[in-house]
């Protein structure tokens, strides 16, 4: 069974940060460079105990800045993004998903946060965090099946 967290924290820390610290994230090119920076650190602050909690809080950070706002509504990271549209059509291809979830890390993730930062969505920051928490094989595949389910024609 999955823990649960509490991911508002770490949004209402990011929403706290001023605009030159929120700038230096969003600057980031690959997660490994957060490590370089001090607002990372501002919003890290000692929040994992195991590694891989710590990749867990890197990958939440690193996709963080280009999320647009968080809504009290159920929606997911996937369902986001199918809803996006411009001239009536979804803007985030199949294809574009598809190649976020073949690639291993640090690829995928460095994919996805070109997605995000592309379209910036409105999602429920503890569900896509959750997300993000689980970025495996199975939360992949979930966030695919979130997407195609949300899909209008």
């Amino acid at each position: 069974m999955r823990q649960t967290h509490d991911f508002m924290e770490l949004y209402q820390a990011w929403q706290r940060l001023t605009s030159g610290p929120k700038a230096e994230l969003r600057r980031v090119s690959h997660p490994e460079n957060l490590l370089a920076i001090p607002a990372f650190y501002r919003l890290y602050s000692g929040r994992g105990k195991t590694e891989w909690e710590k990749q867990a809080y890197q990958r939440l950070i690193y996709c963080l800045p280009c999320i647009k706002e968080h809504t009290d509504r159920p929606v997911t990271l996937g369902a986001a993004l199918a809803d996006i549209r411009k001239g009536g059509r979804t803007v985030v291809s199949e294809k574009r998903l598809f190649q976020v979830v073949r690639s291993n890390f640090p690829n995928d993730i460095i994919q996805l946060r070109r997605v995000l930062r592309m379209v910036e969505p409105t999602v429920n920051w503890q569900k896509t965090a959750m997300t993000l928490w689980y970025w495996n094989e199975r939360s992949k595949r979930d966030f695919l099946e979130q997407f195609f389910l949300n899909q209008t024609n």
